[in-house]
């Protein structure tokens, strides 16, 4: 897990993590920032520093393939089959939360996601 709003392309015509830019880059970075920036530690872009001391996302974003490539990724297909802007939100440093610590992932998110709401 992370903490972290990543947006197409997932991966690129090399297969390496490089900047993979859609033609509607400029959108999906909108939609991201618009979740990240109503929540403070992901929009920090230093999320899980105990357990990826070197990862870094500028204002809590990230195009998918920079992080690192995923060929077939569902994000792309809707984009490029349906033209559905789909982003991938990772909430969390811990992949599996214990569920007594639902709530404090529901509060640093609520705000996020009315946010996100609000884009459409």
């Amino acid at each position: 897990g992370s903490l972290v709003v990543n947006y197409p392309f997932d991966d690129d015509e090399q297969g390496i993590a490089i900047y993979s830019k859609s033609p509607d880059d400029a959108v999906f970075q909108q939609l991201a920032l618009s979740y990240s920036k109503e929540n403070t530690q992901m929009y920090q872009g230093s999320p899980c520093k105990d357990m990826y001391p070197t990862e870094y996302f500028p204002h809590g974003i990230t195009n998918g393939a920079q992080w690192y490539n995923v060929p077939g990724g569902m994000q792309d297909w809707n984009y490029l089959n349906t033209n559905c802007f789909e982003v991938t939100i990772e909430l969390g440093c811990v992949k599996y939360p214990k569920a007594e610590e639902l709530p404090k992932y529901w509060e640093q998110n609520r705000r996020s996601l009315l946010q996100f709401m609000k884009q459409v």
